[in-house]
């Protein structure tokens, strides 16, 4: 590794992008890299910045009896929360109802977010 940059390219969100130059040395290939980072005040290392869908499905499903969660409803809880991922283009031509989350499925999902320190 020859440089290394951090670029936050979406400010206000947990992800901070990085910028590597590499450059290929055979002769040192059993050397290793070690990272310090310095974080913001009551950051905690342990938090995770981000859950999948699947995660949070398979979370709820083996948590709450094999309760199977849409990732719609997922979607809904997180935005309820506002953890808003981005804005949805593929709306209906026509006014339509969205189907909301029933509170069983609301309070597992949002276990689950807790569960992954989303919320």
């Amino acid at each position: 590794m020859e440089q290394i940059q951090p670029v936050d390219m979406f400010p206000g969100t947990g992800h901070v992008e990085t910028v590597v130059l590499l450059c290929r040395k055979f002769e040192e290939a059993d050397r290793h890299i070690s990272v310090t980072l310095k974080t913001e005040e009551g950051w905690r290392k342990d938090k995770r910045i981000d859950a999948s869908y699947r995660e949070i499905k398979e979370w709820v499903a083996d948590n709450y009896g094999g309760m199977k969660v849409s990732s719609l409803y997922i979607a809904q809880v997180k935005r309820m929360h506002g953890i808003i991922e981005r804005e949805n283009y593929n709306l209906p031509k026509k006014k339509g109802k969205t189907l909301r989350c029933p509170s069983e499925k609301e309070e597992a999902i949002e276990e689950a977010l807790i569960h992954f320190h989303l919320i």
